[in-house]
């Protein structure tokens, strides 16, 4: 009898890890190829394809279950976002931008359990549905105007402490935001997701909380162009 339970406790111990992604493998693809400041190696991942194969193979055989935390919901779907765009890009590389391939976001290339689907579902189906602004300083879609690409996996242990650092270097970065006290010239991020901004204040508000600069209330506000150049 003891030995049969023994069996049992390594039979579901080596299951939940099997049904957890290794998030090692795509930060050991991120700290070779991406810069500190958030530029892809887009030409080097191509020719090394097979690490990012294998992350991405994962993919297909785990998914998130009803007993996994928020962080860890979190921590797969942005972690999925970012790696399918690398295959995105890489798969058409060379390219000048993700907006010369036809519908990117809409493809549905990205498989999980038996079907397959697309960039916008899981930013707009699936993350935006978790009541987590700071979402869209993690996820990236390998342009110049987009948040950097952080150069490690995001975990579900670091979760909260990766997704504040990243909105605010965002904020900070005077090429994507130029922030003072009465006049702000912020990425159109905000504009395009305000809605995601507001639930808890003012979009001023939830600036306030990540930025070194107190912004007033009335502050003046615009938007920047975007630049839709590859982050390479």
């Amino acid at each position: 009898m003891k030995h049969l339970i023994s069996l049992l406790i390594i039979f579901i111990s080596l299951n939940a890890t099997a049904q957890q992604i290794d998030y090692s493998v795509l930060t050991s693809i991120l700290q070779k190829h991406v810069s500190p400041n958030g530029q892809v190696n887009y030409k080097a991942i191509k020719t090394n394809k097979a690490s990012l194969d294998t992350y991405l193979e994962q993919y297909s055989k785990i998914s998130p279950k009803n007993s996994w935390s928020k962080e860890q919901v979190l921590a797969y779907w942005i972690n999925a976002y970012n790696a399918f765009t690398i295959e995105l890009i890489i798969d058409n590389y060379p390219i000048k931008s993700i907006k010369d391939l036809k519908k990117p976001w809409d493809k549905k290339f990205i498989p999980l359990a038996n079907k397959k689907i697309s960039l916008n579902y899981i930013e707009h189906e699936i993350l935006r549905t978790l009541n987590e602004p700071r979402i869209h300083f993690a996820i990236v879609c390998a342009s110049a105007s987009c948040p950097k690409l952080l150069n490690e996996a995001y975990t579900p242990e670091k979760l909260n402490k990766q997704l504040t650092q990243a909105t605010k270097d965002f904020l900070s970065d005077t090429s994507r935001n130029k922030i003072s006290e009465s006049n702000i010239e912020i990425s159109k991020i905000f504009k395009w997701f305000a809605k995601d901004f507001k639930k808890n204040g003012s979009l001023i508000d939830f600036i306030n909380t990540y930025s070194d600069v107190r912004v007033l209330s009335n502050a003046n506000i615009d938007y920047l162009d975007y630049n839709w150049s590859l982050n390479e």
